[in-house]
């Protein structure tokens, strides 16, 4: 159930209550690919930095270790030791970005393993069955994600094709939640809305899945090429179609920048590799902008990577002895920034929670966009 607490404007403060937890929203999920955060970030540390929903991939976990796999070990929550919420995505992005390894039918997908090049099939029931070993909190519905510029009449077809494999969705979780073998027989689904960068075609879609009663709503096939003006017109045009009394997940979103402008859309939820994936390579997030922890000028820099943050790393560790890590190719370097990145991003999320909360968003959205512009 979502208990919608405040708004202001679109913006929405709310609570998502799961089988393994309340959500606060707006949120950032935690990227775990195959039920871990790259950069050696144990699920013990996502705790100490507040994260509250973990984010694992349905193909990825299929092919290794399984999901038949997690079933026997007593499903994703206990296999990985995480007793918060975990959103799994359907494996629909993967299985389409396979570009010369897949084809598409009405059935489902074909395509080639991208690890040994083994044939695989996934569908809408496949996927559900799949997510449902996993036993994770929200399943996502299987869909096709085009190509956001793709042609309108083949957008037009594919989201048709994507309306109807969610029904086909609904219908297999219903079973599956009613199996005695289910682990988490109280998994909820979320839809995604497609549609490219055609706003009269996501409209329609957003009106018809809206009817369907879905316990979450995603706008899916954005950051993808298009540019981020797009991706807000979309948004403005497509949220006020989607339930108000649902959360809306913007799939695969992205800089704080991009969270600050989606918040103000009405989406609840967030993810994105990003944070993980910079901290990897010492591009760093702070209250007064991106640094580069590679850059000569933060060799003899003794503060920490914000002077503003309370992180593992900020509370322990300067930029030049991080830097020194860099340098000296230790992994401690990689799991410090991706610590603080999460850490960071976290935050900022309490942060506006509390400010639609205040009825101040707009105000603390203006000062925080101002901050990330200067330069250390």
């Amino acid at each position: 159930m979502y208990e919608l607490i405040k708004t202001e404007g679109r913006a929405k403060r709310g609570r998502l209550f799961t089988p393994h937890g309340t959500i606060e929203t707006p949120v950032f999920m935690n990227v775990g690919t195959l039920a871990a955060i790259k950069g050696a970030v144990s699920t013990m540390d996502l705790r100490e930095i507040k994260t509250q929903v973990e984010l694992s991939n349905t193909y990825h976990l299929h092919l290794r270790p399984g999901d038949k796999v997690v079933k026997a070990m007593g499903g994703l929550h206990r296999f990985m030791n995480w007793d918060r919420p975990i959103l799994t995505d359907s494996g629909g992005f993967q299985v389409f970005s396979l570009t010369t390894l897949r084809k598409i039918k009405e059935e489902g997908v074909y395509f080639n393993s991208h690890i040994d090049g083994r044939k695989i099939f996934m569908g809408p029931e496949e996927s559900m069955t799949i997510q449902s070993n996993l036993a994770s909190t929200i399943a996502m519905a299987f869909d096709e994600c085009p190509p956001s510029k793709a042609d309108k009449d083949y957008i037009s077809s594919s989201v048709d094709r994507t309306t109807r494999w969610l029904l086909r969705c609904i219908d297999k979780m219903k079973e599956l939640n009613q199996r005695e073998d289910t682990i988490n027989n109280r998994q909820m689904l979320f839809g995604i809305n497609q549609g490219g960068i055609y706003a009269d075609i996501r409209i329609r879609h957003a009106k018809e899945i809206a009817e369907l009663g879905l316990d979450g709503y995603a706008i899916g096939g954005l950051a993808v090429g298009e540019s981020h003006e797009e991706m807000y017109y979309i948004l403005e045009e497509t949220v006020p179609y989607l339930p108000v009394d649902k959360p809306v997940y913007l799939m695969g979103v992205g800089t704080p920048e991009n969270i600050l402008e989606g918040v103000e859309r009405g989406v609840d939820f967030f993810d994105c590799v990003l944070p993980a994936r910079n901290g990897r390579h010492g591009n760093v997030y702070t209250s007064r902008g991106k640094l580069n922890l590679m850059n000569a000028k933060y060799e003899l820099d003794d503060r920490p990577i914000d002077e503003d943050c309370g992180c593992p790393c900020c509370k322990n560790y300067t930029r030049a002895y991080v830097r020194h890590l860099f340098k000296a190719k230790e992994m401690l370097a990689m799991r410090l920034c991706v610590l603080h990145n999460l850490y960071f991003y976290n935050t900022m999320m309490e942060e506006i929670r509390d400010a639609i909360e205040k009825g101040c968003y707009k105000e603390y959205k203006k000062a925080k966009l101002e901050g990330f512009e200067n330069n250390q």
